[in-house]
Parts: structure tokens; sequence; C-alpha cells
């Protein structure tokens, strides 16, 4: 479990190409790579979803994929979706508010009342974590306390994935390897927002494992705490 006792144990699950891009070009769907995954590999992020408390991704992911963020191709509960948007940008009618799983919308202080207000009426609990920001380390803490939330699958854009390292707060990843190279340089890699300097100021994993989930290679590793 998380070495810290006030938050959930954090995996980021993504698939990625050789490059570790996260889309064919930036502002394409996810779904376009997702597609190319072998049914082993569908199997194995499903699954993850199952045995998690809770999955989280950012509000652009949303906007571009509209997905449900539930279980399919393994028996198991649908997780509590989280969605982090500090101005409460999403849309009424997005599959997240379905009522498959229960839904936390955190935003900022100055999300406009209106759409926080529209959001609840669909079901949403609306969740205010900062006061311009959504400030992360609230929002788990928040999650842990309040919602019993112990485990946290991430399945965010580079973004949200910067955001997160960047407040120490991955434990772990799990990578689907995709057999494609991007390139383009606006193309969102797995993690952006990051500014190492020197060597010591990457960020330092360990492979857990690897292995064969039918032909996506599947890599495991820990996220080493400074």
């Amino acid at each position: 479990m998380s070495d810290h006792s006030n938050r959930p144990y954090v995996t980021l699950v993504s698939e990625v190409t050789i490059d570790g891009k996260l889309t064919v070009t930036r502002g394409a769907s996810s779904k376009l790579l997702m597609q190319f995954m072998s049914h082993e590999a569908e199997v194995l992020l499903h699954q993850i979803r199952a045995e998690s408390d809770a999955i989280m991704v950012g509000a652009n992911t949303i906007r571009i994929d509209d997905s449900f963020l539930t279980v399919r191709h393994v028996p198991g509960k649908n997780p509590i979706r989280v969605i982090p948007t500090s101005k409460a940008d999403i849309s009424p009618d997005a599959h997240v508010l379905s009522p498959d799983a229960p839904t936390i919308i955190a935003v900022s202080a100055r999300a406009e009342k209106d759409k926080c207000e529209a959001l609840a009426e669909k079901g949403a609990h609306i969740e205010v974590c900062g006061d311009d920001l959504v400030d992360l380390r609230v929002l788990m803490k928040l999650l842990y306390e309040k919602y019993a939330i112990h485990t946290l699958m991430i399945e965010g854009g580079s973004t949200l994935n910067g955001h997160m390292f960047q407040e120490n707060l991955i434990d772990e990843l799990v990578l689907i390897h995709l057999p494609f190279i991007a390139g383009g340089e606006d193309t969102p890699s797995l993690v952006t927002g990051l500014h190492p300097r020197e060597v010591t100021d990457l960020l330092k994993l360990e492979l857990t494992s690897h292995y064969l989930a039918g032909d996506n290679l599947i890599t495991k590793w820990r996220v080493i705490k400074t």
C-alpha cells in the first residue's frame, strides 16, 4: 500500500507507443491506438479497473474520449470515477456521469456555480479542492478520508500525469506498449510539465516485472520516492 497514511495507493496505467506517445496526434482520441491492444491487454486494463476503488482521468480526456470508465471484459464492480477540473468544464451529457458508478468532480473555488449545479443535478458529487486550481494533495486526502478510496487507478493524459508526478503522488506504473512510433513534436507523451535541469532531477523508477499480454509488452514500474 501507499507509504502515505492519508492518501490512496496510486497506479498509473497507460498504453504508449514505442516512443512514449499517448495518441496519434494532439487532440486525437486515445481510442485510435487502443483498438490495437490485444484482447489479453484489454482484460488486464479492465482487471485493474475492477480491483481499484476509484479511477481518475482529466477533464480534457473526458472531452476527447467521452469514456464511461466502467469495467468490461472481466467480472467486477465499476470503480468510483474521479475527474479533477478547476473550472468544472465537463458536459452534463458526458458518459462519465452515467449511473453506472458514482462520479466525483473536483473543482476549484473559482468554478462557476451554475456549471457545478448542472453536474450535481446529474448525480455528481462536487468537491472544492483548492482556490484557483485543484490541489491534488487535498483531493487525494479527501478521497481517502471521506470516500474510503484506498486504491486509485489513473488513466490520465500527459498533463494530469505530470501534475501527479510533480506532487509525488504516483506509486506504480503499468505500461501497455503498442508497436508504433508516432513522432510529432506536439503529440502528447506519457508525461508533460516536468522541467528537469540535471540528471539528478529525473524521476527514478524500478522495473518490477515485464511480460507479454497477447502481442503487447507489459512493463510494471515502482516509483522510487525521493
